[in-house]
């Protein structure tokens, strides 16, 4: 295949999947496998410019819009995070950084894996509650999101502000509702960000019991830095992640990613990795935005725990509407740290997909670090 047909067939492939993630929230691949994919063709076309294409996922800022609710425009564009994936990847966008600016500071976040939001605020009142969207124009689900219960209606201080943050199904209220699921025999979701986007999209927020944590003022900042931003959330009543770090250096950034990798499982909520910020917002301003993403912020991705098992059999389980999902029983292999003996092979298209058969050595993921699926037929 030569390099044209192959940036073809990636593009139409990354917005196929990147589609099904953020539009229709039932993800066919895992993300380890989207990232692969995206940073192939991100070399590709960096090495090929003049065949980039006009569709290609690398000049996307985000989703595509729904059309079942009202669309808004956001009047500050919503920027998305430049991913790197190890430490080497890490230390050239810090390196970057100090070519701007002289001795940088930064504060280290858990990257939460929810869906984002903005939310809009006259006189301390809670007037609009957006999706991203594509970064520009998002959803309206105000009403929706005035059923989260830490989502404040009123602030302490009557001011005009505009706060991005993520909305998130804890780990128990998820487990909860997929058991509640099957009992109904509806398919389970996928995991808790997909549970999470879903149930935005419905009028019972309040009883799967969404969560917040905010983490970025969208409007101008009244305050000096990121840290002192978050501070002023938690004064305002925002939920504001505990788990963050000041850091001075590569080595500070690089202990709190392996302190956050080690707490990862504890936690009762999803992160899918860290992210790192320039801490003084004048700085921020400086280093300002490439097409897509911010200069001063980069999210540190976790590589994707999986394990190597055989298919033993495949059990059929059909709901009280009639759908029928098939579950893989497998040698059991520890994986992110609880044993694995079953996992879902969703349908029957998934199994001639990916052309899964009785004995076969297979790799297997957690879904969200929740829910055991088949990646990949070795």
């Amino acid at each position: 295949m030569n390099i044209e047909s192959k940036i073809k067939e990636l593009t139409e492939k990354l917005n196929q999947y990147a589609y099904e993630y953020y539009t229709l929230d039932e993800p066919s691949v895992e993300d380890s496998e989207y990232d692969r994919l995206y940073q192939e063709l991100v070399k590709l076309e960096a090495e090929n410019p003049q065949l980039t294409r006009a569709d290609s996922p690398t000049h996307r800022t985000g989703g595509v819009i729904l059309d079942g609710f009202v669309k808004f425009r956001h009047p500050y564009n919503l920027y998305s995070l430049g991913d790197v994936f190890s430490r080497e990847e890490l230390a050239v966008w810090e390196e970057r950084v100090r070519k701007e600016i002289a001795n940088p500071e930064y504060i280290c976040e858990l990257k939460i894996d929810g869906l984002s939001l903005s939310l809009y605020y006259e006189n301390g009142f809670l007037v609009t509650a957006a999706t991203r969207g594509d970064g520009t124009t998002g959803e309206n689900i105000t009403e929706n999101v005035k059923r989260i219960k830490d989502v404040p209606l009123k602030l302490k201080d009557a001011i005009d502000i505009v706060v991005r943050g993520e909305a998130y199904l804890p780990r128990k209220n998820f487990a909860k509702l997929n058991k509640e699921r099957e009992l109904e025999g509806a398919a389970p979701f996928a995991n808790p960000r997909n549970a999470a986007a879903g149930t935005l999209r419905t009028k019972i927020v309040a009883k799967r019991g969404l969560a917040t944590f905010l983490y970025q003022e969208a409007s101008p900042a009244t305050n000096d830095t990121q840290e002192e931003v978050l501070e002023y959330f938690e004064e305002l009543g925002f939920q504001v992640n505990p788990e963050r770090k000041f850091a001075r250096n590569m080595d500070e950034i690089w202990e709190f990613i392996e302190e956050a990798t080690r707490l990862r499982d504890e936690l009762p909520y999803d992160i899918d990795g860290v992210v790192v910020k320039v801490n003084n917002l004048a700085e921020q301003e400086e280093l300002g935005f490439t097409v897509k993403a911010p200069r001063w912020a980069i999210a540190y991705k976790f590589p994707a725990e999986q394990a190597e098992t055989e298919i033993l059999s495949v059990d059929w389980t059909v709901g009280r509407t009639g759908v029928v999902t098939p579950t893989a029983n497998m040698i059991p292999v520890l994986l992110a740290q609880t044993t694995v003996a079953r996992a879902t092979l969703h349908n029957v298209d998934y199994i001639e997909e990916k052309d899964i058969r009785i004995g076969d050595h297979v790799l297997i993921y957690k879904a969200g670090d929740i829910i055991p699926k088949v990646g990949k037929v070795l």
